[in-house]
């Protein structure tokens, strides 16, 4: 198979730069970067691409049982670098990607040398000492209302999650990003995501990483990114002055300059 078809591949950036891997979340495709890219491909090879099942990657390669954990995700990741020959990647994922990261890192450290975690969430069900920002049955309620009524449950949530009621076109290009993925293989993806437990993964990171977080995120709450940063040893945690769970929208600049801080500091 074509894993550039595939997953709709795109590079773009310094042909000799050190590669920046930019992986999407739950309902979105590599077009949610596309505000911080221009500031990243100064100095950067960046490389962007779409799961199976989102964007314009080649629905004929879905497989239900592949994308119903996140291991299939982070196969995706790993396909492409072995696919382009990448080395000493620095991996940035968004919302649930950034645990695909995490596994990707473990499975292949000869290709992924440093994590980018934008607003990350490595269990969304509070537990005994652990606030994740949701209650089992919010879980369940959230993904009820999903499977019912995909569509529905876009136009409700989407601007939620993104916030920023000042600016009504940011909630509106997320209903939008979310309508436009296949209902059915959307469904996979949320339950992938939001039932997900991925505290133990995050102590075998041993790469130089980053946290980005929001000040205000109704999916990641400030309790997440302080357990993050407090489980992988050397971490770095970032609050931006932003609201809602996509800063690399609502605040590109301020997201590519902690990007470029980060990189330009660990080499």
């Amino acid at each position: 198979m074509n894993i550039r078809r595939r997953n709709n591949v795109n590079l773009t950036g310094r042909a000799d730069g050190p590669v920046v891997v930019l992986a999407h979340g739950f309902g979105c495709d590599q077009n949610m970067w596309r505000l911080v890219v221009p500031a990243l491909a100064e100095n950067y090879r960046v490389v962007l691409f779409d799961y199976v099942g989102s964007g314009k990657a080649d629905p004929s390669a879905w497989d239900e049982r592949r994308y119903s954990s996140l291991e299939g995700y982070a196969r995706d990741v790993l396909e492409i670098c072995e696919e382009l020959d990448l080395r000493d990647v620095t991996l940035g994922g968004h919302s649930v990607s950034a645990m695909v990261g995490v596994l990707a890192a473990a499975k292949a450290p000869q290709r992924i040398s440093r994590l980018v975690m934008v607003a990350p969430s490595p269990c969304y069900i509070d537990d005994e000492g652990y606030r994740g920002g949701f209650s089992a049955e919010d879980i369940d309620e959230l993904l009820e209302s999903l499977e019912s009524n995909y569509l529905g449950w876009s136009a409700a949530m989407a601007p939620v999650i993104m916030s920023n009621a000042d600016r009504p076109e940011l909630g509106q290009e997320l209903t939008t990003s979310f309508c436009a993925t296949d209902p059915d293989m959307a469904r996979v993806f949320a339950r992938t995501t939001f039932l997900s437990d991925s505290r133990q993964d995050l102590k075998t990171v041993t790469v130089p990483t980053l946290i980005l977080e929001c000040r205000q995120d109704v999916i990641a709450p400030p309790e997440v990114g302080t357990y993050v940063r407090d489980t992988i040893p050397g971490s770095r945690l970032v609050t931006l002055e932003a609201t809602g769970h996509c800063p690399q929208l609502s605040a590109p600049q301020a997201t590519a300059q902690a990007i470029n801080d980060f990189l330009g500091a660990t080499g």
